[in-house]
């Protein structure tokens, strides 16, 4: 037999021996297991913790002088971006997975941008194949139905990462009556000056459209007053996240010095108690009286009613195709193209998360101004690294009513919004037609309350 034969052959069954291996390796998990299982073997196969998680299962070679260097870059671009240890622990629990993360890995998958190259390369088992990338779709499409369906989208757009508005939510009417006057009262200010819907006011998109809100004294705080709409579906309130509950958020401006002054909530009382009408209405709800507990339970009611669902998008979900124009249905594909719908998710379009601040460049620094103590986020309330900068993401229903935009207030207008959002958070510079596209489909985000369409009475001034 001739060399060149040989080499061939030789060069042929190694090809073989290759491409055997590879199917093998990258082989899908079993069509007998559970869609979470399932998942569970992808991303253990695909090593996607090496990167996405706080203590990660680095390879042996990760000390050697040159691959350290690129090895920890990749793990700390992956652990800032997703960390995937609370997903993880879910799907081992046979726990919901949130509507976050089933959003990016979704997203990822479709793009087919993970694993990275340099990874799979050495890794071979950790390939996304069509067998995987169908399996993981499967089952994030089964994991929303499954979760998070709330039965008023079409059927087809029933896996879209945003949820229609629902109409209203479970309440006592009675706390909720009361909660209204409490929320409109200015007694829970020190100076009798300061109510909630002095910085969270219903006739202008649930916010002030100040950069900072004014509280007593003329005193302003240090950050964006987000809107009170939608609240009730945020998975935590503030910015930081300091309260779990909306009842608990209510319980923070009125000790607040810099916004509503009070010492206490006995020094709040004391005043209610005079009032005679509001105090028999109030133990007629609340027997056991005023509390701290009972003053903001009743707010919290109340805000539970502040939703506002059948925005034309809404619409559009629901099946009424005609609700948005193709400007407007162009602007959402580029929403979702751009990775804007792996955290503004769900009802609210955020409030399900918390999220760097600069991803991919430094937002602080090119800002221009002194940091902060609220530029830490999260960091405030954790102490932790990794949250210095991040934030509970904000809902975007509304959002052309509710300028100025970002914890800091510092941007105008949606269009600077949008176009700092691309280049900060997913290092993409939109031109000016594809800004306009996106924010022609964020106008369609604005909802109705008590069945009228949600207007500003600072428009004129926006």
């Amino acid at each position: 037999m001739k060399k060149s034969t040989k080499l061939i052959i030789a060069l042929l069954v190694t090809v073989g021996f290759l491409a055997v291996t590879y199917c093998v390796v990258n082989r899908a998990p079993s069509q007998e297991l559970t869609a979470d299982v399932q998942m569970q073997e992808i991303i253990t196969s695909g090593g996607c913790l090496r990167c996405h998680s706080s203590n990660p299962d680095l390879p042996f070679y990760a000390n050697w002088p040159v691959a350290n260097g690129m090895i920890m870059k990749d793990v700390t671009a992956g652990y800032r971006t997703f960390d995937m240890t609370e997903m993880a622990e879910a799907l081992k629990a046979g726990k919901s997975v949130g509507k976050v993360a089933l959003a990016k890995v979704e997203k990822v998958m479709m793009d087919g941008r993970m694993p990275l190259h340099q990874y799979y390369m050495v890794h071979w088992g950790s390939t996304t194949t069509d067998a995987k990338k169908e399996m993981a779709l499967a089952w994030v499409k089964q994991h929303r139905l499954a979760y998070y369906a709330n039965g008023l989208a079409a059927a087809e757009f029933a896996n879209e990462p945003i949820r229609p508005i629902a109409d209203s939510l479970p309440v006592d009417m009675h706390k909720v009556v009361l909660g209204d006057m409490l929320y409109h009262d200015t007694r829970l200010s020190a100076d009798n000056s300061i109510s909630c819907a002095s910085c969270h006011g219903l006739n202008t998109g649930g916010v002030d459209n100040k950069r900072y809100s004014e509280g007593v004294g003329g005193q302003f705080g240090g950050v964006n007053a987000p809107t009170v709409y939608n609240a009730a579906y945020n998975f935590v309130q503030f910015w930081d996240g300091r309260a779990n509950t909306l009842a608990e958020q209510a319980a923070g401006p009125p000790l607040n010095p810099v916004e509503m002054a009070c010492h206490s909530f006995d020094e709040i009382i004391a005043k209610l108690q005079q009032d005679v009408n509001f105090t028999k209405a109030f133990t007629e709800v609340y027997p056991e009286g005023y509390s701290e507990k009972s003053i903001t339970n009743a707010i919290e009611e109340f805000e539970k009613t502040l939703l506002t669902p059948n925005s034309r998008f809404d619409r559009y979900l629901k099946g009424e195709k005609s609700a948005i124009n193709d400007t407007e249905l162009t602007g959402y594909e580029l929403f979702k193209k751009y990775d804007c719908a792996t955290c503004h998710v769900g009802e609210t379009l955020g409030g399900q998360s918390y999220e760097l601040m600069g991803v991919k460049r430094d937002y602080f620094a090119d800002r221009g101004s002194e940091m902060t103590e609220e530029d830490n986020g999260r960091f405030k309330q954790t102490k932790t690294d990794r949250d210095k900068h991040r934030f509970k993401v904000p809902g975007l229903r509304n959002i052309a009513l509710t300028a100025p935009y970002f914890h800091d207030g510092s941007i105008k207008t949606m269009k600077d919004a949008v176009d700092y959002m691309a280049k900060y958070q997913v290092d993409a510079i939109l031109s000016n037609e594809e800004l306009g596209e996106i924010v022609a489909f964020l106008e369609t985000l604005t909802g109705e309350y008590k069945g009228k369409p949600l207007t500003n009475d600072n428009s004129k001034e926006l």
